[in-house]
């Protein structure tokens, strides 16, 4: 298929890349939050949420693993709209990571770290991991983790 071809119906470059980007996102919400819409908000639901973000890693449906962790690698040094659709997606996961860890906090014993410090640490363990599971092929990355994750969200241990 020609360049053109493969362009043409999205009308830019820019515009196909916007509509892989979305798609992936969509694809990481059907596979590890959408799952989590019927349990209420707490321990048990961050639990899963953290289960299905490995499990997602682990068997990940893109080559070179996460695609979000991919393009942010590529693209967080380059000012433009993809950037700035990368940069709206990420900050939203953030803020429903945060809300998750919150909701659990309140039902846990405490003290806890603040949530924004728990998210930062569960998003660079998840790169961590996506790099271990890639560019490693690490058979035991996805179960160390998972059980990592667990233990920063005060889930365990």
């Amino acid at each position: 298929m020609s360049k053109a071809g493969l362009v043409g119906p999205f009308g830019s470059r820019d515009q196909l890349l916007m509509a892989a980007l979305d798609h992936a996102c969509e694809v990481f919400r059907a596979a590890v939050t959408a799952p989590l819409q019927e349990l209420p908000p707490g321990p048990a639901r961050l639990g899963r949420l953290i289960d299905g973000w490995v499990d997602y890693l682990a068997d990940c449906p893109f080559p070179g693993g996460c695609f979000i962790t991919s393009a942010s690698a590529e693209l967080d040094g380059r000012p433009g709209p993809l950037r700035d659709r990368l940069r709206e997606i990420v900050a939203a996961q953030r803020r429903a990571l945060i809300a998750e860890i919150t909701a659990a906090q309140a039902e846990l014993p405490g003290p806890h770290r603040p949530a924004e410090e728990v998210a930062t640490a569960l998003v660079g363990l998840s790169m961590a991991a996506n790099q271990e599971i890639q560019l490693l092929e690490d058979p035991s990355a996805p179960a160390r983790a998972r059980t990592t994750m667990h233990h920063i969200a005060g889930l365990s241990t």
